[in-house]
């Protein structure tokens, strides 16, 4: 797969260097194996999601959740592997994995359950009352600001 260079557009711009971050991220994160292990994303309602992983195999002390600017980072190893097992058919993987998922502003992990071989990562975008539109009433002349007719 051949590399995006963004570095002309970045030339011209201020500020925008978490949009590159994203673009390289997305690059990356296109070359490697996505499949393992499988996963749903639900939109429950209109600022709550969910996550859905199949972690067949995989303990709670096995999975580790971390969010980090903006990046949710769900990581699986098995710590302790069978012993003296021997497998005439091994259909299960239980390989390590690391999934990354971009979230965008003001999302946030609310919690995380695993039940029957499910990871549910519950998200919900909180955005910030400053941040949320208002209405602006109009009023008259000299009605409180500041000018005179």
């Amino acid at each position: 797969m051949r590399s995006l260079d963004l570095t002309p557009l970045f030339r011209s711009t201020i500020g925008f260097e978490r949009l590159d971050k994203l673009f390289e991220a997305a690059l990356r994160e296109a070359q490697r194996d996505t499949s393992y292990p499988p996963y749903n994303i639900v939109k429950q309602g209109q600022d709550r999601y969910r996550i859905t992983m199949a972690v067949a195999g995989f303990g709670e002390d096995d999975l580790e959740i971390t969010v980090q600017d903006n990046v949710l980072t769900v990581k699986g190893q098995i710590r302790e592997p069978e012993k003296d097992v021997e497998y005439l058919h091994r259909g299960i993987a239980q390989r390590a994995f690391e999934h990354r998922f971009q979230l965008a502003d003001h999302v946030r992990v609310i919690g995380a359950t695993l039940n029957k071989g499910l990871l549910d990562i519950r998200l919900e975008r909180v955005v910030p009352e400053q941040m949320r539109p208002r209405r602006i009433p109009i009023g008259r002349p000299g009605e409180g600001d500041g000018a005179s007719a």
